[in-house]
């Protein structure tokens, strides 16, 4: 089939200008005559597909909570195409017979392309390391979730990842410093008697991997920073050559602990920060220290997220809301511009983490997702594809409804109110 959107707002390296894009038989295609199908996209937005550098999609061993099959229809839902699913798993991705379990089951129900962790340790206990150099199936290497506390296994798994020219993708965490505590050791912690997370059990081994970083050449990631400090160590060490990137959440740039209510739904980890905090993630964003944003989108049972602060599951659900989310609260505002989200949304993630090539590019298969930036409706968990409810965001008006998403040539998400676009490509 050969189909046309006419005079869409596209964005195309790294600028959005008004123009068609044409498509045969699920390809972008230079323009032709005759169409089958012509969609009037005057009042859309096509964006290449988004990529999310960390998901939990729980599958194999926690499917309860999600399955590759819902976790990826709900990454679809949200406009993305590409996700990189954690290796908190059972049984761990620590070993190729592990990782191929995982691919079989993404090869048989993942909805868009799923790319694997390796686990930097066995089983992620930080004991031993997992043999790295035959886990060639996974696109890096994390103990997602818990933070490597020994700095000798720190190294070690830098130095054998350099030399595999992988990444390591860090949870900073330093576990002497949690003493228990669960949201932000800040004003509504002290105010509320909740025990409090302190920044230096991020920022620390942020600090200390930076060093091993630079003295073993490791190409350096850290997961979902939050804090004033991270921010200021990432953007020294990148002016200092260090070959570091990083990633922030949504949730981290537009709420922080004043915003945080008496429930499962605004507790993650690492926590939400301060109004300082916020504000110096923001100016990451804006001068180029902070990457890519991830959704660290972390499903669990309605039952682990009924308790409270104090006794739920941390994590949140974000694959669905991410970009409505960035656009009502940073873009609208004026605060960041909408090319500056779509670039740590699209280019960066894929060019850092090798995931191919993001944009609009004639000659290969369609991927790319359609917006109308202008629809707003509120965040509803109960009509959420995901399997996981908890999210800091429901109930608000956000603006930016995901019509239409296309992966490899094909409609992998079409919303119902999209009655203009093509059924099938």
């Amino acid at each position: 089939m050969k189909i046309v959107f006419k005079d869409a707002a596209m964005y195309q390296n790294g600028h959005i200008t008004s123009g068609d894009l044409y498509l045969s038989d699920g390809m972008i295609s230079d323009p032709f005559l005759r169409p089958d199908f012509v969609v009037d996209a005057k009042k859309y937005c096509i964006f290449p597909g988004f990529a999310d550098v960390h998901v939990h999609l729980r599958e194999p061993g926690f499917s309860y909570k999600e399955t590759i099959a819902t976790g990826t229809s709900a990454a679809a839902r949200g406009g993305y195409t590409r996700v990189c699913a954690m290796p908190n798993l059972n049984p761990v991705p620590d070993s190729p017979a592990h990782l191929e379990a995982e691919l079989s089951m993404i090869c048989r129900d993942a909805k868009i392309r799923v790319y694997p962790y390796g686990s930097i340790t066995v089983g992620e206990k930080g004991e031993t390391l997992a043999p790295l150099e035959i886990m060639t199936a996974a696109v890096a290497f994390s103990d997602d979730g818990k933070g490597v506390q020994s700095d000798e296994k720190m190294e070690a798994a830098m130095t054998r990842a350099a030399a595999l020219n992988k990444i390591i993708a860090a949870h900073c965490e330093d576990e002497s410093l949690l003493h228990g505590g669960y949201i932000h050791d800040g004003v509504y912690a002290a105010a509320h008697g909740h025990k409090g997370i302190c920044s230096q059990s991020e920022w620390g081994p942020i600090q200390r991997d930076l060093a091993l970083a630079k003295k073993t050449g490791c190409a350096y990631h850290v997961c979902h920073i939050s804090c004033a400090e991270s921010v200021e160590l990432i953007r020294q060490a990148k002016a200092d050559g260090i070959n570091v990137t990083c990633e922030t959440a949504p949730h981290y740039l537009t709420l922080c602990d004043e915003d945080l209510q008496e429930d499962g739904r605004f507790k993650m980890n690492p926590p939400l920060r301060s109004r300082e905090d916020r504000e110096a993630l923001i100016r990451g964003v804006l001068d180029g220290t902070i990457d890519m944003i991830a959704t660290d989108h972390a499903p669990h049972t309605a039952e682990e997220k009924s308790k409270g602060l104090a006794g739920s599951m941390m994590g949140v659900v974000g694959l669905e809301t991410a970009f409505s989310v960035l656009y009502t609260h940073l873009v609208r505002p004026g605060i960041v511009s909408l090319e500056q989200i779509l670039h740590m949304l699209c280019e960066n993630p894929c060019s850092r983490f090798g995931l191919g090539a993001s944009g609009i590019i004639p000659g290969t298969p369609a991927d790319f997702t359609v917006f109308d930036l202008e629809q707003s409706y509120t965040v509803d968990p109960g009509s959420f594809l995901t399997m996981g409810r908890a999210t800091p965001f429901a109930g608000t008006e956000v603006f930016g409804q995901c019509l239409l998403t296309v992966c490899d040539g094909r409609i992998v998400w079409r919303d119902k109110s999209a009655r203009a676009m093509p059924a099938d490509l």
